[in-house]
């Protein structure tokens, strides 16, 4: 007898429909209408002083949600989302990936450090493309470049990769390398970036010496003006770092610490991650480090979503978006895979985590209409992370996706961004009750978070925060749940602490130092379903993001996977 319709397979995964078919929950059925989950982004649970712009804002409605429905803390950071240890902070990919896909997952930080230590980045049958990097500008005795994000903030890079790799192109007998630097202050102290260059000029100094090795910074600039955009939001990031680090165009530097100190002292109170893209150049004003024909690009991001338009660049034949001129013939190769489904870039040294399975796509096939929502700055949160790093839809049919534009604007200076058109939009389509569950990041207080202003974050809060109250009428006129939680934290700590004494650190001018960074604090976890009667699991159980997905299951009426993290609702199972 042939395979029964309902055994035939689905995807790539080999996974049958019948194992598709999310059974229904006799014991616990839910709720009759959509189930919503707003993740306020970079909104956690902080110190409530002084430092804590959450607990600084006016917040009726987290205060009145926090003191009347079912409420947690769950873990956002550390080995809770898959990061290599507890000193690790959460950040949207990890955290959206968690919240979608309801497991944990070794994430890119984690599976890169594990390679570098092991080796297998550099020999044995996974390290083929390693070495065809090196076979490459050895052959034709061109320059290795190595660009991307040079901090230890460890979200989207960590320094310590790219020394592993500089000193294993030392080793091979690599002769000349350039590396072309973006500045952090966003995942690090905000004007923290020559600490990191001072101790990437020493390595590159210290291998220089030797004879046949000519190793230097080439270029570089802030992450929030050069290279790094995503989402299509400022394609001019990118074309800035095209002019930048390929083509060597821009204002000139004899180093990088002249670069830095010279554009801070030109734009007081400057953070490293809005600086102005730069050049080194030699003592004839010439660029030391272009990226010409023959030569090897090693993008060392493991993280994705600012990764991938540079990427672009460097492999789309039909590129559209800026005239990138004559293209070098470069060897490209990514830190990893950053887009499974465009398969870019086409070259990664390591394999990034197989997320499969995520909940968007049991509720695809299982027919039940779905929305993602969000601005620009987030939109690939709801979509492409929460999809386990896939791009498109599961189900044209029954999914929709909306991005709502989001301001070129500093988010200081408009520090509610788009949070209320976001807002009329997701309250008209639940309105047409069509959809059975929706998803929406707010992205105020992570974006407003990593500038350091306490006041605009304070504002951006209290944006959310009234958007919010907006929707619980939606939610219990058509007798839905609305789970209201975070991917990390970021807008409850805006002022650096010292570990030792708790204290708010200050600088050489007395003023307390901004931190931009995400941190270490656990989220809310809010459950508005009125009208069902709901018992959370104990605070005990330490429960984290992982474990929303089997809670949405639950307030829709199904029984989760058997490996999904365990559901929040008690009395479900």
């Amino acid at each position: 007898m042939g395979l029964l319709p309902w055994d035939m397979p689905w995807g790539g995964n080999g996974q049958t429909m019948a194992e598709w078919t999310l059974e229904k929950n006799k014991r616990f059925p839910g709720v009759p209408g959509p189930v919503v989950i707003c993740v306020m982004d970079g909104v956690g649970h902080g110190r409530r002083d002084e430092s804590d712009a959450v607990w600084l804002a006016r917040t009726p409605t987290l205060d009145r949600l926090a003191e009347t429905v079912p409420s947690l803390e769950l873990r956002a950071h550390g080995k809770a989302v898959g990061m290599p240890s507890d000193d690790d902070m959460g950040n949207s990919e990890v955290g959206h990936n968690a919240i979608g896909a309801g497991r944990i997952f070794d994430q890119g930080a984690k599976l890169v450090a594990k390679a570098i230590a092991e080796g297998s980045i550099f020999e044995g049958p996974k390290a083929g493309v390693w070495q065809e990097v090196t076979d490459h500008v050895r052959e034709r005795r061109s320059t290795l470049h190595f660009m991307g994000l040079l901090s230890d903030g460890n979200v989207h890079s960590h320094i310590d990769h790219l020394f592993a790799m500089l000193r294993r192109a030392d080793h091979e007998s690599i002769s000349r390398v350039r590396v072309h630097v973006l500045l952090d202050g966003r995942d690090v102290p905000e004007t923290s970036a020559l600490g990191y260059v001072d101790a990437l000029e020493e390595l590159l100094e210290t291998i220089s010496a030797k004879p046949d090795r000519d190793y230097r910074i080439a270029s570089g600039g802030g992450r929030m003006t050069t290279t790094m955009d995503r989402y299509g939001a400022d394609w001019g990031m990118v074309e800035r770092g095209w002019q930048t680090h390929v083509r060597g165009e821009g204002r000139g530097f004899r180093s990088c610490r002249e670069a830095i100190e010279t554009l801070r002292e030109e734009h007081p109170g400057i953070g490293d991650q809005m600086l102005p893209p730069f050049v080194i150049v030699s003592s004839d004003g010439k660029p030391v480090g272009p990226i010409v024909d023959d030569d090897a690009v090693v993008f060392f991001n493991f993280r994705g979503d600012r990764a991938i338009e540079i990427t672009q660049a460097f492999e789309l034949d039909d590129f559209q978006a800026f005239d990138r001129g004559p293209r070098p013939k470069v060897l490209y190769v990514g830190m990893m895979e950053y887009d499974g489904d465009l398969h870019l870039p086409s070259k990664y040294l390591v394999a990034p985590p197989a997320i499969e399975r995520t909940l968007g796509e049991y509720l695809a096939r299982a027919g039940l209409p779905q929305l993602a929502i969000a601005e620009t700055q987030k939109f690939g949160h709801v979509t492409y992370f929460w999809n386990g790093n896939r791009s498109g839809k599961f189900d044209e049919k029954t999914e929709t996706y909306i991005e709502i534009p989001s301001d070129d604007r500093p988010f200081e200076e408009r520090p509610w961004m788009k949070v209320a058109e976001v807002t009329d939009r997701l309250v008209d389509e639940l309105r047409t009750g069509r959809y059975r569950h929706a998803r929406v990041n707010f992205a105020n207080g992570d974006m407003v978070g990593h500038t350091g202003h306490l006041i605009a974050a304070i504002q951006a809060v209290e944006a959310v925060d009234l958007q919010i109250a907006r929707l619980l009428p939606v939610i219990e006129k058509a007798q839905g749940a609305l789970i209201v939680t975070a991917d990390h934290g970021n807008a409850d700590c805006m002022v650096e602490i010292d570990k030792k004494t708790g204290k708010p650190v200050t600088g050489p001018d007395g003023h307390v130092r901004p931190k931009t960074s995400h941190t270490l604090n656990p989220v809310p976890f809010h459950l508005f379903a009125p009208g069902t009667e709901i018992r959370l699991v104990p605070q005990s159980t330490h429960p984290g993001l992982a474990n929303l997905a089997a809670t949405i299951l639950d307030l829709l009426g199904f029984i989760p996977p058997d490996d999904y993290e365990p559901s929040l609702i008690e009395n479900a199972s």
